[in-house]
């Protein structure tokens, strides 16, 4: 156990289980280590050093079950409040945040679990509520049973989307689409070709990936700073690759993240109007899937294909053409 930790927590429990003691450690502040080893790998998103940069207008709330006599954290969830103190959500700054649990974790400890952090939450005041977790496809059981809790206890489906992935396990090419092969076959043809760019290169990156989004009208959701910051504090989790054409100019640009030993996310992905011809993201999408497959990998994300204006459906055509697959990733509220 982490002397620190446990110096600036309080323990709320037992909670009311047969069979088994498990306690809530509630530890606020911008410490957000469990006080013991976690029976689960925590995703990127979710380990103290990255929640320490999602920088709240106040100090986050981070709630632990805990098994006392394994020694172990089964649970975590971590909560930031808003300027007002009249909401609360999870995550702050990230694709997503909320519960992460040990895949075994059952269905009443877990319901015992956020009822206890509710309580805590509306004991300072929060009204609102708001917990947006990672997609189905990450941990397709879980996700399932933590919906049907979210549901029991009151939480509505503030947004539901449909998040694209391909499994790593099959072949990139066979899951083609016929027009999205003759695509990859062009670019080949072209002389382009897949590679890993240096972090120094971010700054011009950046700029690329600027200039392709104003070409659609749309905006990057992060300054180079924090995406540089990103770079620099997990050098392992985050990577640039891009599709070059035959005179060396970029053709496709994207930023990875590593979010866990298994998932692999294509976070900002872009291209110039003037290489559309070509398609080069067929061509990018493969060398991740090959660099994912290599590596042991599970999946790889695609994201979303949701605009502020709505649902991008061009988007979400190509990354089914590209053979993605389809699951739920959901935005729940509740009000107390």
């Amino acid at each position: 156990m982490s002397l620190s930790a446990a110096a600036v927590s309080v323990v709320l429990g037992p909670l009311p289980l047969s069979g088994r003691r498990l306690v809530v450690r509630l530890q606020p502040g911008g410490v957000a280590a469990p006080a013991w080893p976690t029976a689960y790998q925590p995703w990127l998103y979710l380990t103290p050093p990255h929640l320490a940069l999602q920088q709240s207008p106040h100090a986050p709330l981070h709630f632990f079950l805990e098994d006392e006599a394994a020694g172990q954290t089964l649970a975590q969830l971590s909560v930031c409040e808003t300027e007002d103190w009249q909401a609360a959500r999870s995550p702050w700054q990230a694709p997503f945040g909320a519960v992460q649990a040990a895949e075994e974790l059952p269905t009443a400890a877990l319901q015992a679990f956020l009822e206890v952090a509710h309580q805590q939450l509306a004991q300072r005041g929060i009204r609102h509520l708001t917990l947006r977790p990672h997609a189905f496809a990450y941990q397709p059981r879980f996700s399932a049973r933590l919906t049907q809790v979210l549901t029991q206890l009151g939480y509505e489906v503030e947004l539901a989307e449909l998040n694209m992935h391909l499994p790593l396990a099959q072949s990139y090419v066979a899951r083609l689409h016929p027009s999205e092969r003759r695509r990859l076959k062009k670019c080949e043809r072209h002389g382009l070709r897949f590679e890993q760019e240096p972090p120094l290169l971010l700054p011009l990156a950046y700029d690329f990936l600027r200039r392709c989004r104003e070409e659609k009208g749309q905006t990057l959701s992060m300054p180079l700073e924090r995406l540089q910051e990103l770079f620099q504090l997990f050098p392992r989790q985050h990577f640039l690759y891009s599709v070059r054409d035959a005179q060396g100019q970029w053709a496709a640009l994207t930023v990875v993240v590593q979010v866990s030993d298994d998932v692999l996310y294509n976070f900002y992905p872009a291209s110039p109007l003037a290489y559309n011809f070509l398609s080069p993201m067929v061509l990018l999408n493969a060398g991740l899937h090959a660099f994912g497959q290599a590596s042991g990998m599970r999946l790889l994300d695609l994201g979303t294909s949701t605009l502020p204006t709505g649902l991008n459906y061009s988007l979400l055509q190509f990354k089914r053409h590209l053979g993605g697959i389809p699951s739920l990733k959901l935005t729940f509220t509740k009000t107390f």
